[in-house]
């Protein structure tokens, strides 16, 4: 599965039951508890990073990106504007990228 895939089943999932998926669910309580659950696990990730564990590390970076996708997608942000941003900024070194922003 790519994050294309997943992006697609995210946004197909939008106005759905929320008794019919976790996804739909999530969506139906709004942006702001999609960047809430975001947060919650970044953090985890970032716990688990530091403790060093690998496969715990690992699923929660899918768990991230999971919820990552879904925050955008409440807030009707498409991923291919993200990875149209990311190109853009493989164009340039990232000091002059980071030097460059607002």
């Amino acid at each position: 599965m790519t994050l294309d895939d997943l992006f697609a089943t995210i946004e197909a999932r939008k106005g759905a039951d929320p008794d019919s998926s976790w996804t739909a669910k999530l969506l139906a309580k709004g942006p702001e508890k999609c960047a809430e659950k975001f947060g919650e696990e970044a953090i985890e990730a970032i716990i688990e990073a530091v403790k060093g564990d690998r496969a715990g590390l690992t699923s929660e970076a899918a768990d991230v990106l999971y919820h990552l996708l879904v925050m955008l997608a409440a807030r009707d942000v498409a991923l291919q504007d993200v990875m149209a941003e990311l190109d853009q900024r493989q164009s340039m070194s990232g000091l002059t990228e980071k030097a460059n922003r607002p």
